[in-house]
């Protein structure tokens, strides 16, 4: 059984390579780096109505702050 971690994440999201936002305040919980920014993505693309093929990324840095 993994620890899941959590992460805060504060900085720009790009669709493709276009900024759609400058600055995305946001935390979430997961066992890796990886999968938060996974996680992440998947969020922002089902709260702003996007398709899901669409690429989002999340350029700035991850902070863990903790663990459950």
């Amino acid at each position: 059984m993994s620890v899941n971690k959590q992460y805060e994440y504060k900085g720009p999201v790009m669709k493709f390579d276009i900024y759609v936002e400058q600055w995305w305040d946001t935390t979430t919980w997961a066992p890796s780096e990886k999968k938060a920014r996974s996680n992440l993505a998947f969020r922002y693309k089902r709260d702003h109505g996007l398709e899901k093929t669409a690429k989002i990324t999340l350029p700035g840095k991850l902070v863990e702050r903790g663990t459950e």
